[in-house]
């Protein structure tokens, strides 16, 4: 077909980091006998999963403390790599958290879910069964996608390459790793499938530039 040559560029892109956590291999033991443990405050909507409340980060045990901080850190990196601003105008700005940590026994999930009053998200993982050798699935942070929910599908956009492609986005926690996202992103934990425990903490982040009053309660 003879036809002039198109400009064809991706917009609209949404940005998901993935942060190694270098204290991990210490970290991580500390945190699992710790939250394993813990039944004050923890929520379980069902048999096979376990929520604290959200609080999590004004917890005084150091491996918390750690942790909060290690989170902060690696959600800071993310934010810098994506925007114009300073590392040293960063430091001016006043940072807001809530966090808790979520335990999913076999056949858990967590519900798909989204964050109002709130910037980002982070899901660091702090142990992590094997995976499931039947689902591919199982037990991952889907990212929901909402860009052609109204498009008409027919041949033509069936087949479109990355990063055009129409589909959810599938992260597998690894034990170690924090993935940070916009949290305005529908996203869930899939059915853990496999036997053994998923553990992971969720943030949320929000940042406030001096000169602002704030931000509504969360």
């Amino acid at each position: 077909m003879n036809a002039p040559a198109a400009t064809v560029a991706p917009i609209l892109a949404m940005p998901f980091g993935v942060v190694p956590i270098p204290a991990a291999p210490t970290l991580n033991p500390a945190l699992t006998k710790l939250f394993t443990g813990q039944t004050e405050g923890v929520t379980s909507p069902t048999p096979q999963c376990h929520r604290s409340r959200d609080d999590l980060f004004l917890w005084p045990q150091p491996e918390v403390r750690h942790l909060a901080e290690e989170m902060s850190r690696g959600v800071c990196s993310v934010v810098l790599a994506i925007n114009e601003f300073s590392e040293a105008e960063l430091k001016q700005f006043s940072m807001e958290a809530r966090a808790w940590f979520t335990i999913l026994e076999q056949d858990g999930c967590v519900p798909a879910t989204n964050y109002p009053l709130t910037a980002w998200c982070a899901i660091y993982c702090v142990a992590a069964p094997q995976a499931s050798t039947t689902r591919l699935d199982s037990g991952v942070l889907r990212i929901c996608e909402s860009r052609f929910s109204g498009m008409f599908h027919d041949v033509t956009s069936a087949s479109m390459r990355s990063p055009y492609r129409f589909g959810h986005y599938g992260w597998r926690p690894v034990a170690g790793q924090m993935a940070v996202f916009p949290a305005a992103a529908t996203h869930e934990i899939a059915m853990l499938r496999s036997s053994g425990q998923l553990l992971l903490v969720t943030a949320r982040f929000r940042f406030v530039a001096a000169g602002q009053s704030g931000l509504g309660r969360w």
